[in-house]
């Protein structure tokens, strides 16, 4: 039988590997669909570790299934492990040696937590009924994501339930962030080009002004949100990119325009693309001009399943104490962990990993985004102790 004496003390054992796995992710980034030295440190590491059934289900990432000494349920874990196309600015002697590369967004912790998981319930085979999966998980940060051809490789085949974390810096280490069902949104992506008349910009009058329609469309997306749809649903509409190559004196013929739109709704992620071509097109027509509008979906929402939520909620009330939970409202982030919720329950769960007191605060994405690496310890512990529980219900 198990006690929680014994887990504690293997879980403190395993800190100090947890840190070094995460340093060498960090200091050894790779980008999406990319991971190939990443996957294969990966590989070795579990192979180390022995008990574990180790399988390729794509190019770049790695399945290890823990086969325990009794049959039970399958509970799967994941962790991503890509990084982002950014210049770390950090100065400390792990930093990026990849240039224009960097963990931008806490992967590489993810990725050790998970290793250091794996490596605890290998020495445990013969304490567990049932099965653990571990997910190693490429490309989560680029469309159509990694999640979407591991599922497809059959990583979730007869899984029963599936947990995720994300290392989390607005949130201080030590909290935990815990969502009942709509927790991240679905990231859609729109580019719009508003095609015109290019010429002298002296003559106006011989142009069909490019810029000034696509400003229009611009401003008038913005009522989509605010006077198109229900005021209760959670919708973002942002333009993020404006593009008139151009001189100071030369009208452009065609201005390119992309951005997001955010929502957890299924009905008004079909309505919002059916509005903005209605905007877009009657902008255009009205000034002469014509338009091309793409807009492709991106990862479905998270939605976390209510029991198992409740079950790390318990879980992190148990081991952590109650001022450890933090309940959160949802992001307007996306996740490609919503394509395992499609085929069992599962719950994604924030560890905060912000400090204000070490300066680690800023956000994900950023060229000096960093962790305290504290919360290492803290998703290793949740992980396993909810995976424990998940079994034995």
């Amino acid at each position: 039988m198990l006690d929680s004496r014994t887990i504690d003390h293997m879980i403190q054992e395993t800190k100090d590997y947890v840190i070094k796995w995460r340093r060498h992710f960090h200091q050894n980034p790779e980008l999406s669909f990319h991971e190939t030295k990443t996957s294969q440190f990966i590989y070795d590491t579990l192979e180390s570790f022995g008990n574990l059934e180790l399988t390729r289900p794509t190019k770049t990432s790695v399945m290890a299934r823990l086969i325990g000494s009794e049959p039970g349920k399958i509970i799967a874990l994941r962790a991503d492990m890509d990084a982002l196309p950014i210049q770390e600015e950090n100065k400390f002697e792990y930093a990026s040696k990849n240039p224009g590369v960097m963990h931008a967004c806490g992967h590489d912790g993810h990725a050790a937590i998970l290793l250091g998981v794996a490596k605890i319930f290998s020495v445990l085979r013969n304490y567990i009924n049932g099965e653990v999966r571990f997910l190693f998980q490429h490309a989560e940060e680029l469309f159509p994501g990694g999640a979407e051809e591991m599922v497809e490789a059959g990583v979730m085949d007869n899984v029963d339930q599936i947990i995720g974390l994300h290392l989390w810096s607005p949130l201080e280490v030590g909290k935990i962030g815990v969502t009942y069902g709509p927790m991240l949104a679905a990231p859609d992506t729109f580019s719009i080009s508003v095609i015109g008349k290019g010429g002298h910009a002296a003559y106006p009058q011989q142009t069909i002004d490019s810029v000034t329609i696509g400003a229009q469309v611009v401003n008038n997306l913005q009522h989509i949100v605010a006077k198109n749809t229900d005021s209760l649903e959670p919708l973002v509409v942002s333009v993020t990119r404006f593009i008139a190559d151009s001189s100071h004196n030369i009208t452009p013929g065609t201005v390119e325009i992309s951005g997001t739109v955010r929502s957890f709704n299924p009905g008004l992620r079909e309505s919002v693309p059916i509005i903005m071509e209605r905007i877009i097109k009657g902008i255009t027509e009205a000034h002469g001009a014509s338009y091309e509008f793409r807009y492709l979906r991106g990862y479905r929402p998270v939605i976390n399943d209510d029991k198992v939520t409740l079950v790390i909620e318990e879980t992190v009330r148990e081991i952590f104490g109650d001022d450890a939970v933090q309940l959160i409202k949802p992001s307007m982030g996306g996740d490609d962990f919503s394509a395992y919720l499609q085929k069992a329950p599962g719950a994604y769960v924030f560890v905060g990993a912000g400090n204000t007191d070490k300066g680690i605060v800023y956000p994900h994405h950023h060229p000096c985004f960093n962790i305290d690496e504290n919360a290492l310890q803290i998703g290793v512990k949740l992980l396993i102790y909810s995976t424990i529980k998940l079994l034995n219900k």
